[in-house]
């Protein structure tokens, strides 16, 4: 390709004509535009809205095997049948908890294993001894026959990581 460049000296317009490598301009471009997407994007925001410090989540389990002061989340159950249940109903469970250690409990995460499954859980800190709960709804559309869904959440304890299960049997409408 080539273009032509303009140029006003003294009055008079020249024209030059003068080669174009577009390849070459393009590469360019493109060897620029990379680097500088990829720091644009990785911003550092990880989306997190709790208001926690994640420098706070921490497991100082010690290699001799002394936790020291770690909190323990003591759940009254892990596991919730609702039973049967016609397709399409959306149900909800709580499920209640304690934190049963000696310091402060920090959820950090809590994620359902698919999208039909939805946990609400504290965003803050639950003190040593307080109780709080995580809120689970379920939305069966889509689905039939048994289905065991769970909730992974994830803390400053020891083990860190807890699962809640939820189960239900699921029936589909007959249409006459």
């Amino acid at each position: 390709m080539s273009k032509f460049i303009f140029e006003l000296r003294s009055n008079h317009l020249i024209y030059t004509f003068a080669p174009l490598n577009f390849k070459h301009y393009m590469k360019r471009l493109l060897l620029l535009l990379i680097p500088a997407t990829i720091l644009w994007s990785c911003n550092g925001n990880n989306g997190d809205k709790s208001g926690v410090n994640s420098s706070l989540v921490s497991n100082p389990a010690s290699a001799n095997g002394n936790n020291g002061k770690l909190p323990t989340m003591a759940f009254s159950d892990t596991t919730h049948d609702f039973g049967s249940i016609n397709q399409g109903e959306k149900v909800s469970y709580t499920f209640k908890f304690k934190n049963a250690g000696s310091s402060d409990l920090i959820i950090s995460s809590a994620v359902g294993s698919c999208g039909c499954t939805v946990p609400h859980y504290p965003k803050g800190t639950v003190a040593a001894g307080d109780t709080g709960t995580i809120d689970v709804t379920f939305d069966s559309s889509g689905k039939q026959g048994k289905v065991l869904k769970t909730v992974s959440i994830v803390t400053n304890c020891q083990p860190n990581t807890k699962i809640i299960t939820i189960t239900a049997d699921i029936q589909v409408p007959k249409y006459q």
